[in-house]
């Protein structure tokens, strides 16, 4: 068994391309290797700025041997007399074998010939020879490029190749790049310490490589970067603000992690603490540190009650250097956030509501008009929530100062230098001038969620400003005739679906979907008459939608995928599922519950057999009351009048309104499993068909109620099992 190493040399990568690139790269060899029958006992991927690599260890020195049985002419054909024919003969020679080694067996269309062909393992060195190359020109990643005259695309141009048997160099050539690259022994140290690294043995690369200042294994490097910014901080009593995006880029921007710890001026600790800490995190890739005792007030308006004057970045230099380089990153700070000081103070110099005017500059979208068109749409949508949702004053009157003053620092200085601000700044700008708390909060939080698994808004006139931006945002963009499809959604629809259904469930307040659309649509087609909105096909669109995100939703809850269709499928009416997606989304859990109880089994049972045969029936499907379309007269089984009494009960529950009628509803339709099954099974069954056209009818009226009463609940004939 021998160790394969092969190293693609590079000039700097970009930071997210190791991310994207290794799982590509540990795919195809394990994938190309298997197809080669190339046996191997580990595979490892590794990356610095620098390079990609892989380690394989336990590579069999050649592949394995195939045996290919193959189905030749019939028996007749093959052999004349005993003898091989033109067929055999040609047979045996396409195999590669002699005629004698041919054998006749039989089939289901009689006896065939059949050659068995030895197919020999090709040595490993052949094999990588052929498949690094390949492996090279297969990887994919953003802002590829070509360099000089060649062809080959690569996220940076390939400067050297290592490609190490063992101790022995496996000749290869890296074609379509100009000048090319050929495979050798000599590697990169780090770019400080040393140049060019000679690798012996393929074994000895990470060991040769940190004698040249590159800790080339990005786990060990990730690793040792975690445990310094956590002592660090541990020191220091505070809390690393750091992402994992940061963390990881962190990772693939250095070849040798040096801690560094700088200061930050103190009179910069009066600016949000956000600013700082976007400043620092998105702009300068250092890691801010939070007090342990910090404020989590979101509206804070001085970092200093959140933030310590300190910071932690990852250097790429050499120890002695340490002191330089400190001082240099915090040059680089201390003007970056002199910049944002100016933005700031130029902002507080200028009036919220007048940026607000300033919003009719601004375009939203080709056709819809300004930003401040968009605003006064936000806030015509949040008065109708407001009366839907029968919200009083003061959550009322915040929601609505909040609306008309939601988008005023996207013309701001600060958010135009940190779009990632936006929301945060017209908080802070607000709440500085003297707005209620709750209006700034709403301000702040309008924005949320921003994406899967952020935090919702707080606050409830905070949700329900988000929840008018993001309706206003589909009722626009679906006005103005765009879609999202496939994996374009340039205007993050299926997120503003996502945030509208999230932002109703986690507040626990039922409104009527369906009734706002049909609203909001004909005054849309009135606001927008050259979009030519058809106000019934967008009610439609927009229903179908909100039903695809309410299914989806559903789905990634962890929830079985034939209760999501029970609940939201799409044999439900769109308006019975968005009158109430808080009711979808109780129905759907209490459904799970159920099932994990193995209650479920036994109410389906009965009523996926009564609905079947109900739809003989002529009952429609909405709930009546049994007593309208059942006689007792025509009853000539106990087990009838049983099964009556059994609906009689369910009745007021299905028709009803209280927040349990679900539970309610299941539990009757447990309890009365066993008379509703006595109908069909029991010593006093009944012949549903009767031929007597009035008792049939009767009969398939009471399972068509309780189909009706059922499905109240769920649609049973889409649960399984």
């Amino acid at each position: 068994m021998s160790t394969f190493l092969l190293e693609i040399g590079t000039e700097e990568l970009p930071a997210d391309f190791a991310r994207l690139a290794l799982p590509q790269l540990e795919q195809l060899v394990r994938s190309d290797l298997g197809e080669a029958r190339l046996a191997c006992e580990g595979i490892r991927c590794t990356s610095t700025p620098r390079r990609l690599a892989v380690i394989l260890d336990g590579l069999a020195a050649a592949a394995a041997d195939a045996r290919d049985e193959r189905k030749g002419p019939p028996a007749a054909q093959a052999f004349r007399e005993g003898r091989p024919s033109e067929a055999a003969l040609g047979f045996a020679k396409r195999c590669g074998v002699e005629p004698s080694a041919l054998a006749v067996r039989d089939t289901p269309k009689g006896p065939f010939v059949f050659a068995t062909v030895l197919e020999r393992g090709r040595p490993a060195e052949a094999l990588l020879q052929e498949l690094v190359p390949r492996w090279i020109a297969a990887l994919q990643g953003r802002r590829f490029m070509r360099w000089g005259s060649g062809e080959l695309r690569f996220s940076r141009p390939v400067r050297w190749l290592v490609a190490l048997l063992d101790a022995s160099v496996v000749p290869l050539t890296l074609q379509g790049c100009e000048p090319q690259v050929r495979a050798g022994r000599s590697s990169r140290g780090h770019r400080l310490v040393h140049d060019v690294v000679t690798i012996s043995h393929a074994s000895d690369y990470a060991e040769a490589l940190a004698q040249a200042g590159v800790q080339v294994d990005r786990a060990s490097r990730s690793q040792d970067i975690r445990r310094s910014i956590e002592r660090a901080a541990q020191e220091l009593s505070a809390i690393p603000d750091l992402p994992e995006e940061l963390f990881d880029e962190l990772t693939d921007l250095v070849e040798s992690p040096l801690l560094i710890e700088g200061s930050v001026p103190d009179r910069y600790l009066d600016l949000p603490p956000e600013v700082l800490r976007t400043v620092m995190r998105a702009h300068q890739r250092y890691v801010p540190l939070i007090r342990a005792d910090a404020s989590d007030d979101p509206l804070a308006l001085e970092a200093r009650s959140t933030l310590l004057p300190r910071f932690l970045c990852i250097g790429n230099g050499l120890p002695e250097a340490h002191d330089s380089v400190r001082r240099g990153n915090e040059r680089v700070l201390k003007a970056r956030l002199a910049d944002a000081e100016f933005f700031v103070d130029a902002d507080r110099a200028v009036a919220s509501i007048d940026r607000r005017d300033q919003l009719a500059r601004v375009t939203f979208a080709e056709g819809l008009g300004s930003l401040r068109d968009r605003v006064e749409r936000l806030e015509w949508v949040t008065d109708v929530l407001i009366r839907q949702l029968s919200l009083a004053d003061p959550v009322a009157s915040h929601a609505r100062r909040a609306a008309h003053l939601c988008k005023h620092d996207l013309v701001s200085q600060m958010v135009g230098e940190f779009p990632e601000l936006q929301g945060v700044m017209g908080g802070k700008y607000l709440l500085a001038e003297g707005e209620p708390r709750p209006v700034a909060l709403a301000v702040l939080e309008h924005y949320l969620p921003r994406g899967a698994g952020d935090a919702l808004p707080s606050s409830e006139a905070g949700a329900l400003v988000a929840l008018a931006e993001r309706l206003e945002l589909l009722l626009s963009i679906y006005a103005k005739g765009e879609r999202p499809s496939g994996s374009s959604d340039p205007y993050a629809l299926r997120r503003a679906g996502n945030g509208v259904l999230q932002i109703l469930w986690d507040r626990g307040w039922a409104l009527d979907l369906q009734q706002l659309l049909q609203r909001a649509a004909a005054h849309w087609a009135a606001l927008l008459p050259h979009c030519a909105v058809e106000p019934g096909a967008l009610t439609f669109e927009l229903a179908d939608f909100l039903r695809q995100r309410l299914q989806s939703l559903l789905d990634e809850s962890g929830l079985d995928a034939d209760l999501v269709q029970a609940v939201a499928g799409d044999g439900v009416p769109l308006e019975r599922l968005l009158r109430d997606p808080l009711d979808a989304r109780q129905r759907a859990d209490l459904l799970q519950a159920l099932r994990r109880s193995g209650e479920l089994a036994a109410v389906q049972a009965v009523v996926t057999r009564a609905a079947r045969l109900a739809a003989k029936g002529e009952l429609p499907t909405e709930v009546l009351a049994v007593d309208e379309v059942v006689d007792p007269a025509l009853f000539e089984q106990p087990s009838e009048a049983a099964m009556l009494a059994v609906l009689q009960s369910l009745q007021p529950i299905a028709s009803g309104t209280a927040n349990d009628r679900y539970r309610a509803l299941a539990q009757g339709l447990m309890a009365g499993a066993e008379t509703l099954s006595a109908f069909f099974d029991g010593h006093q069954s009944v012949m549903v068909m009767a031929d007597d056209p009035a008792v049939r009818r009767n009969r398939l009226n009471l399972l068509g109620v309780l189909r009706n009463q059922a499905s109240v609940l769920a649609d049973f004939s889409r649960i399984s099992g």
